[in-house]
């Protein structure tokens, strides 16, 4: 999303009076630098506008990227507003562009972002929050996000921005330039009308949220279900990577020690070079080298999968993972809980459906609440005897909701049955009086 610089400031675009042509554009295009220079803030323009924020105790922000081509995401733009200055003003709203020479100075907005006076706004927020963390070296103490928000306010869990604005304020806006190529330069007209669209309206969505919230007791739950958000990284573990790929779960534990080599090395070379992992090799092969265990580049050859141009330039490094895996101590496997047994099964359908059942008489999404992999958790945990499992809908307010009566229906205390208005009921087990 994108913004355009604080009402007060007059932009300057002297030496910017031409419009670039670019082959890749629609005719109707039109990207003038004149245009993007007077509608991206410079760092005095950030800095008047973080002033204001600081005053009115909230930033609305969010960002544009781009991650095709790359192994993390490019930050393309950062789009910020709050309150005007007057009442009945509009927002006052900048665009941060990263990618200019110099670059504005955005460590006022990333100071911000740290205070736990200022509340943060975003929407989907948790790739801006895990992108900003790495590009600024900031963390996030007080972050309210409305698409989470609004799955506590009946909108769904995974409400997008035009919908949800004119479902609640009866808004549109449009979406047209969403994916399109944020890292060129010049900006077009489009594009830029877009960013600034991204944010005008949510400090009117986040009011109007809260609001709902705070009147059906439900702000807390948001609140707090906002905090991982907050705390969201895209740094990632080379030593875990390996979990992560497909089929890996066939591996035996000599196996899987050689695939988690495998794959620490392959997100160690994508990081270098700026790639994304599948480019460096894809998970097929990487699985079939950690089964098979070449230690030669003939055998190496040997795997489906690995073209001349890899077998040249990454075969030594293949090599030495697998000796360095071989070397390593075994990986055993995990009890995962997955739902193996048919009767796990069954009794997971059993638990989904008291979950459905609750939520939909809260006005929740059901997604919000539990997920098939938290359910298959808890019902494997019961059925082992190994007491709760760490597990999301046993906690806080989700154990309100439905977590404390799962329970109860999976150690027999209670039973589902059908009632009068054909809806799931839980009902006491008449044979446990």
């Amino acid at each position: 999303m994108a913004a355009s610089r604080p009402a007060s400031v007059t932009p300057t675009t002297e030496g910017y009076d031409h419009e670039v042509a670019r082959r890749s554009d629609s005719p109707e295009t039109v990207r003038s630098e004149a245009n993007h220079a007077a509608a991206t803030a410079n760092s005095e323009e950030i800095a008047t506008l973080a002033a204001r924020a600081r005053e009115t105790g909230r930033l609305a922000i969010d960002t544009e990227f781009m991650g095709e081509g790359r192994y993390r995401s490019l930050l393309c733009l950062v789009q910020v507003a709050t309150d005007g200055v007057s009442e009945g003003d509009g927002p006052l709203i900048a665009l941060a562009d990263p990618l200019t020479d110099p670059a504005p100075d955005c460590s006022p907005l990333a100071e911000l972002m740290a205070d736990p006076e200022i509340e943060i706004i975003l929407h989907a927020g948790r790739q801006d929050t895990a992108l900003l963390r790495r590009e600024w070296g900031c963390d996030i103490t007080n972050l309210f996000d409305t698409q989470i928000a609004a799955g506590f306010a009946g909108y769904g869990a995974q409400a997008g921005y035009a919908n949800l604005l004119s479902a609640s304020l009866n808004i549109k806006v449009e979406k047209g330039a969403s994916y399109t190529r944020w890292d060129k330069r010049p900006l077009s007209d489009e594009q830029l009308s877009y960013a600034r669209g991204d944010v005008d309206h949510l400090l009117d969505l986040r009011d109007e949220l809260v609001r709902k919230l705070t009147e059906t007791g439900r702000i807390d739950w948001a609140r707090e279900e906002c905090m991982p958000v907050a705390a969201a990284s895209d740094q990632r573990d080379p030593r875990e990577a390996w979990r992560r790929l497909s089929k890996v779960t066939s591996l035996n534990p000599k196996q899987r020690a050689v695939a988690r080599e495998l794959a620490a090395w392959r997100e160690e070379t994508a990081l270098a070079e700026d790639k994304p992992v599948g480019t460096i090799m894809q998970d097929p092969p990487m699985v079939e080298i950690a089964r098979r265990q070449p230690q030669s580049p003939g055998a190496l050859r040997d795997i489906r999968g690995l073209h001349e141009g890899i077998l040249r330039k990454r075969g030594d490094d293949l090599i030495a993972a697998v000796a360095r895996g071989i070397d390593a101590d075994p990986i055993p496997g995990e009890n995962r809980g997955d739902g193996g047994d048919s009767r796990e099964t069954a009794l997971c359908s059993l638990a989904d459906a008291l979950v459905r059942t609750r939520t939909r008489a809260a006005d929740l999404a059901p997604e919000l609440v539990a997920t098939r992999s938290d359910l298959q958790k808890i019902v494997s945990s019961v059925r082992r005897g190994d007491g709760e499992p760490d597990v999301r809908t046993l906690q806080g307010w989700r154990r309100e909701v439905v977590g404390a009566e799962l329970l109860d229906l999976l150690y027999g205390r209670t039973a589902l049955g059908v009632g009068d208005d054909l809806l799931v009921e839980a009902l006491p087990r008449r044979d446990r009086d």
